[in-house]
């Protein structure tokens, strides 16, 4: 027995509002998957053709019910099934949250009304409702692409990780027979939990409207400080649901630290528990923009599947974070420097095949044309003063790598998963920008803070590669491949926002402006 909470149209003659909420218990097993009536197959075909409905829709619908012997799947003798009644909550409730109405059906919506309305005892067979079953199927097909796989086709926006298959057929087989409604959802555990806080937010935006807090970046804020500044951060904080504590005084207490340390990781600054204006810029922003951003956010995850289990690595560009997991869970995250804004990291998923210890840097024929022409124009020994060789030439530009050792711009490994876009990971001497909140700097591919425990980790499988001998070849001066004994799964994706494992909320900066192509893209109407 599953208890859900269904939002149903009460009768025109109670003296209750038309809309309530109310609890009912609802029954959801493999007999209710087949109702007690039939649909001719000639009424079908009807609906089709007067109906316009499109081909590859028209065939889904044909298939569904042949597979049922043409029983109907939202309705029983008695009238609407719980799962209609379950399935027009979620809708609904999708429709709500996501303020898009590109689903909307009128005829629909005001048979659903009348239906929701009536009382079983009722319920008459009537002729028009099997127009009413066929709408809801053909409503559903659509519902599912575009609620589960998503409204915007990922390519458009340079999203190369395969966008989420569903077979709706099955998944409305499944819904039939599914008892636990909300379990049923074909969306992974981020998008359920950024649900919950669109909702949050929603609530939140109904009666708050934020007002500027003063942002001054010469002043810094410390533990001991009073300020007006400081008692609005409070009043602002414990909306955000930072700040628990009843002190809405000036005073700059450790309550306040804390609750700004939280959200100081929580939106990828330095937790120093100081107020900085930049802190006070990600407080400043308006709810509504938070909407978008949860909404542009949940839209991505509906492109993604749900993790495989056992060994993958996955990043999120905007968070500067590498994720290494396990069948066991996570096992570590490493800083990272991305590429900047005008050499972007490119959004894609490929598996991780090779190790490469003291590696040659082929040196890309765009940063040839735009920064070694130039140095070797300038110094005729600029090549050598980089420990770079010529090894050729390829239309018209010479071919130049950097010798492995030294200042190596890959540092002493790089971890190879191929793919046309040249993108790895690998170590570099430049090891200060990690200490950076923002870390776009590179050419396009991903640098590591430590790159020897990657190595590590990958050939942990594989006991000849011991510290002692990783050790010797990242300091070494000759090029060594090691091949995987198995490929691990990488996944390059840019969220700016998410649940992270402690149930906490984080944003990011769109660095790459894809948020903003997104955005005209999704609320376009």
């Amino acid at each position: 027995m599953l208890a859900s909470s269904i939002v149903l149209l009460t009768s025109c003659d109670r003296k209750k509002s038309r809309y309530e909420t109310i609890e009912r218990d609802i029954t959801i097993n493999k007999a209710n998957a087949y109702s007690d009536i039939f649909i001719d197959s000639l009424k079908v075909e009807s609906f089709l053709t007067s109906g316009g409905i499109a081909d590859t829709s028209a065939t889904l619908i044909r298939n569904f019910y042949n597979s049922r012997n043409y029983q109907f799947a939202w309705f029983t003798k008695k009238g609407l099934t719980e799962q209609a009644i379950a399935f027009w909550n979620l809708h609904n409730n999708f429709k709500k949250y996501s303020n898009d109405n590109s689903l909307s059906d009128s005829n629909l919506h005001n048979q659903m009304r009348i239906l929701l309305a009536q009382d079983s005892s009722e319920f008459r067979l009537e002729q028009k409702l099997i127009g009413t079953e066929l709408q809801m199927t053909d409503h559903f097909f659509k519902f599912a692409k575009y609620a589960y796989t998503g409204k915007v086709d990922p390519q458009i926006l340079q999203w190369h990780i395969p966008r989420k298959k569903i077979n709706v057929i099955s998944l409305l087989d499944s819904l039939l027979t599914n008892k636990n409604i909300e379990a049923w959802e074909p969306v992974n555990d981020q998008y359920k939990q950024l649900n919950e806080e669109l909702k949050r937010y929603y609530e939140l935006a109904k009666t708050e409207s934020f007002d500027s807090i003063p942002s001054d970046k010469k002043k810094v804020f410390k533990k001991g400080d009073y300020s007006d500044v400081v008692r609005r951060l409070k009043e602002r904080l414990a909306l955000l649901g930072y700040y628990t504590s009843a002190d809405t005084t000036n005073l700059f207490d450790e309550e306040l630290q804390n609750a700004v340390i939280v959200l100081q990781k929580n939106h990828g600054l330095k937790t120093d528990g100081l107020i900085r204006s930049s802190m006070i810029d990600v407080v400043n922003v308006p709810l509504p923009e938070r909407i978008k951003q949860l909404l542009i956010n949940m839209e991505r995850m509906r492109w993604m599947p749900n993790e495989p289990p056992g060994n993958r690595i996955i990043v999120n560009i905007p968070e500067y974070i590498l994720h290494v997991y396990d069948s066991s869970g996570k096992v570590f995250d490493m800083d990272i420097v991305v590429g900047a804004t005008a050499n972007r990291t490119v959004v894609f998923n490929d598996m991780l095949k090779f190790v490469v210890f003291a590696p040659y840097w082929n040196v890309p024929s765009s940063i040839v044309r735009n920064e070694i022409l130039p140095g070797m124009n300038r110094n005729p020994n600029y090549l050598a003063s980089k420990r770079m060789e010529q090894t050729g030439t390829s239309n018209g530009l010479p071919v130049i790598r950097q010798l492995p050792g030294g200042n190596n711009s890959l540092g002493q490994v790089k971890f190879i998963f191929p793919n046309s876009y040249n993108i790895y990971f690998h170590d570099t001497p430049s090891k200060s920008l990690f200490k950076r909140e923002s870390r776009a700097f590179s050419h396009g591919c991903i640098r590591l803070s430590d790159p020897k425990k990657m190595a590590q980790y990958l050939l942990r499988f594989q006991p000849e590669w011991t510290e002692t001998k990783i050790d010797s070849l990242m300091n070494g001066d000759i090029e060594k491949w090691v091949v995987l004994k198995k490929s691990v799964p990488v996944m390059i994706t840019y969220f700016t926002s998410w649940v992270d494992a402690d149930g906490q909320l984080n944003f990011r900066n769109d660095i790459y402006g894809h948020d903003k192509k997104m955005e005209e893209l999704l609320f376009k109407n």
